[in-house]
């Protein structure tokens, strides 16, 4: 989750002001680019718990000894609780203090692999001087959630209050999971459309690959990712499959008319934020919000207020690729690099449309529903998302050939695939190598996690 957006003073006066917003993220391909954010669990290595926010092994402390690197404070009010850089890059904090890193946006997923690799050494080298440790998970495999400390962000305040009201898991998401997600450009409202589509459409069979947590208050959850079965209860408001994306019509202007349909959770002004939870947009729009009467939005409104929406893939000036668990580096690179193949390549962006746009809405859902549970042996009418998953690491693998970015010793970007074709040709995803290693090796115990799966 990003905090609020910078601030643009543009007055909201109709809705073609929302679609044009949109719009203005088409970009040629030349000038397409990859973001990649990805999150993990700090934990003391005395006793394995998560991080308070203050004292001296404390997520305050930890941004701030950070910033030797070249990272600048953020602050609210007196607490600093994210670090930015001249790049576009950022660490950021979720709500119990997973520790964000939002990549700049690069060229290649050469320079990606660079960013993560020198974010994690700067991480470590701080780690090793408090006393703490880093996981790549997708669920924290131990803590129970009222036992694991928030961080003092006044969105996240409004957000743990309004969540229960309209799920029941809106708390363990907030602070018990940890994602990977990529964003991608698009050049017109067609190639976004056909994009968006088959990101939706493929986004299970990512969830199933990416498949990293198993544990839930120590023991097995009995799902491969209980990350992504989180989501089905959160809040149907702002989650989901989006059917609509498939709908004949879909485009900038339906995008705006479902995000406007989706209620608010704050405005943010003079740097505090304002409690607008549940309250419509549109009634913003005609200076009518009840939390804040008489006032009309600007354009850093709508850009909060589409941050706040949560479905598997989501718009705003590029698309958001959401369905990954956080994992080891090597797959944080991976996933970077499956979406890249599928999207930013014709070819293969054909290829992969082709895959899946016979699929029906049913399936679609079918495949969300029962991807968190079974991952990988998933059945779709006669093959399994195994079977499909091989297919579109191929036609990936062919998408990234055709792009010939290569590094210095004249390597495509296509081999930071090689960890996926593994999972996918054995058909046992990270959690299944988890649970193995749980019964087989670690005595029904999830603690050597915190070691044998560390950063």
């Amino acid at each position: 989750m990003s905090g609020a957006a910078p601030k643009n003073d543009t007055p909201i006066e109709n809705k073609d002001i929302l679609v044009q917003y949109l719009e203005s993220g088409c970009k040629p391909p030349e000038a397409w680019r990859i973001g990649t954010e990805h999150e993990k669990f700090a934990f003391r290595l005395s006793d394995l718990k998560p991080l308070t926010y203050d004292g001296d092994d404390g997520i305050r402390e930890l941004l701030m000894r950070l910033t030797r690197f070249g990272w600048e404070p953020v602050y609210e009010g007196e607490n600093v609780i994210a670090l930015s850089s001249k790049d576009g890059s950022s660490v950021s904090l979720e709500p119990a203090g997973q520790v964000e890193l939002s990549g700049a946006a690069v060229e290649n997923i050469h320079q990606t692999c660079d960013e993560v690799s020198n974010h994690l050494q700067q991480v470590k080298a701080i780690a090793k001087e408090m006393g703490i440790g880093f996981v790549g998970l997708g669920y924290r495999p131990k803590w129970p959630v009222e036992d694991i400390p928030w961080m003092p962000k006044g969105r996240y305040k409004i957000m743990r209050e309004y969540m229960p009201k309209r799920g029941n898991l809106g708390l363990e998401m907030m602070k018990s999971t940890c994602t990977v997600q990529v964003n991608l450009d698009f050049c017109s409202e067609e190639s976004m459309v056909q994009m968006f589509r088959v990101a939706l459409a493929l986004q299970p069979i990512a969830t199933a690959l990416w498949a990293n947590s198993p544990f839930r208050n120590g023991k097995p959850s009995e799902f491969l990712s209980f990350r992504s079965q989180i989501w089905t209860d959160v809040d149907p408001d702002r989650s989901g499959m989006l059917p609509f994306v498939f709908e004949d019509g879909m485009g900038f202007e339906r995008y705006v008319d479902y995000a406007l349909d989706v209620p608010m959770y704050f405005v943010y002004r003079d740097g505090k934020y304002i409690d607008a939870s549940g309250q419509s947009f549109r009634d913003f729009m005609a200076g009518n919000l009840p939390a804040y009467p008489g006032h009309t939005p600007v354009l850093s409104d709508w850009v909060d207020h589409i941050s706040t929406i949560f479905p598997e893939v989501r718009l705003k000036t590029f698309l958001e690729m959401r369905g990954a668990d956080g994992g080891p580096w090597n797959r944080l690179c991976a996933l970077s690099a499956f979406w890249v193949g599928l999207l930013y390549d014709t070819d293969a962006r054909n290829a992969a449309w082709d895959l899946v746009k016979d699929w029906t809405a049913e399936e679609r859902q079918t495949l969300r529903d029962e991807v968190p549970k079974t991952a990988l042996r998933t059945v779709l009418r006669d093959s399994t998302v195994r079977e499909i998953a091989s297919e579109a690491l191929c036609i990936s693998h062919r998408g990234l050939k055709n792009r010939r970015r290569l590094d210095s010793v004249g390597m495509d970007e296509s081999h930071f695939l090689k960890p996926m074709f593994q999972t996918a040709e054995s058909g046992l995803t990270p959690a299944d190598e988890l649970l193995a290693a749980y019964y087989r090796l670690w005595g029904e115990n999830v603690d050597p996690v915190f070691t044998e799966y560390a950063y």
